[in-house]
């Protein structure tokens, strides 16, 4: 069993603690879920149609915003930034340009620098992704392409065959590195640069042999 809790220390104080679903669940359902949480938005918020973003939020000219979307207090969206599926930015957030971000959520203080790409995925609080840093959310090599996670030498299946990783509070992941689906990170964890995080890499190999 993954308990949130675990990997993001002020969970239980954030507006996505009520919903009560699993980690993948939230991100399959991201857009519905960020649609009804546009709809409690105080008058903070400038809403269009299903973007909502804080007045003291900086969207520059030129970046995209498609489905339900939620920019947060100070948070910053770069031009040429691209966010869809249903996108959640906490306060102080920051997106860097060329960055697709689909169905996911950041968390207070949470950066993904430029050339990146953050698909199907929860960020704790004051994560940092560096340059061209990739958190896949898709298995292409595996037959059956349900994603599974392994949490302390369990196994756990998700019933989805898209989700990203769970990548817990001030946790750092160097530049050009690659999560791969199903990546789990405690809080804290640091990833140097140019690395392959593969967790379910010893089930590939053995699958394959």
């Amino acid at each position: 069993m993954i308990r949130l809790r675990d990997y993001i220390a002020n969970w239980e104080n954030s507006p996505l603690a009520e919903l009560g679903h699993t980690p993948w669940a939230m991100t399959t359902n991201a857009a519905s879920i960020i649609q009804g949480m546009i709809s409690r938005l105080d008058s903070s918020y400038r809403v269009t149609n299903s973007i909502a973003i804080h007045e003291s939020a900086v969207v520059e000219d030129g970046a995209t915003l498609k489905d339900a979307v939620i920019i947060g207090p100070n948070a910053f969206v770069s031009s040429r930034s691209y966010l869809r599926g249903g996108v959640f930015l906490d306060e102080g957030c920051a997106v860097g340009p060329f960055c697709e971000v689909k169905s996911s959520f950041m968390l207070k203080g949470s950066k993904l620098a430029h050339l990146g790409f953050l698909g199907d995925s929860i960020l704790g609080e004051n994560v940092n992704l560096e340059a061209g840093v990739v958190v896949a959310n898709h298995r292409n090599e595996w037959t059956g392409k349900e994603i599974t996670l392994l949490q302390d030498g369990n196994e756990i299946s998700t019933g989805v065959r898209k989700f990203g990783s769970l990548i817990g509070d001030n946790s750092k992941v160097g530049a050009n590195s690659v999560l791969a689906s199903g990546t789990l990170l405690k809080p804290d964890s640091v990833i140097p640069r140019l690395t392959s995080v593969d967790q379910q890499a010893k089930q590939l190999i053995s699958a394959m042999l």
